[in-house]
């Protein structure tokens, strides 16, 4: 069987490999990738060797800030990712959980203060199963990932 890219390559820029599935489209959003003048490739549902589908995320012209790749952990915890100069790979590392996020996500706790006053969010961050679980700072209800 003759393997082909589903997905093209780019110059400059980076790839978020290895994002869980559901994830690629809030990923997008995260970064506010949709205005970015550049070109962005999103695949969903990729066959992955490792984790059977995944998302994919390519972003021609601006290379991913450690606090950005830390953001994309809480979402896609096993993401990779690989910067890209001249159609080469010339760095690739996985993302860390951070301990904490600020101003990232609302409550979905409708009681929580941070909903009803102009305020900050901040979430505790820790990892739970395979999964991710985030703990309000301020109504200390903890949410999956996947609520938020």
């Amino acid at each position: 069987m003759k393997k082909t890219l589903s997905v093209a390559a780019i110059e400059n820029g980076t790839v978020i490999d290895h994002i869980t599935v559901g994830q690629g489209m809030r990923i997008v959003r995260l970064l506010r990738l949709a205005g970015h003048k550049h070109q962005v490739t999103l695949g969903l549902n990729l066959p992955s060797k490792s984790m059977g589908y995944k998302d994919l995320i390519k972003v021609e012209g601006r290379v991913i800030t450690a606090e950005e790749a830390n953001q994309i952990a809480v979402f896609a915890p096993k993401a990779k990712i690989n910067i890209i100069n001249d159609f080469q790979v010339v760095k690739k590392f996985p993302v860390e959980l951070p301990e904490s996020v600020k101003k990232m996500l609302c409550c979905p706790n409708p009681r929580c203060i941070t909903n009803h006053d102009p305020m900050d969010t901040l979430f505790s961050v820790r990892r739970f199963g395979e999964g991710v679980e985030l703990l309000c700072n301020y109504c200390e209800k903890s949410f999956s990932h996947e609520v938020c």
